[in-house]
């Protein structure tokens, strides 16, 4: 048992870390007005895209039979 007393440090130092993480991390820290994000969110979704941006499909994936074929080569020499 007294060889497990070197992880007391780093369990306590991690107890503490975890602690104040979720402190620092709770609700009510830096929140914006509801109506403010939502106004926020309208003109962002209402901008143009830029001019040099374009939406298209992603390309149409070849379907896999499963099977791996090698390409042929020449004849063999024999």
């Amino acid at each position: 048992m007294e060889i497990l007393l070197w992880l007391v440090p780093s369990v306590a130092v991690t107890v503490l870390a975890m602690a104040w993480v979720s402190w620092a991390g709770r609700d009510g820290r830096g929140e914006v007005d509801r109506d403010v994000a939502v106004e926020r969110l309208g003109r962002a979704l209402a901008k143009d895209l830029p001019a040099g941006t374009r939406r298209t499909p992603p390309p149409a994936r070849d379907r896999s039979t499963g099977i791996a074929v090698r390409p042929s080569h020449g004849p063999r020499a024999g």
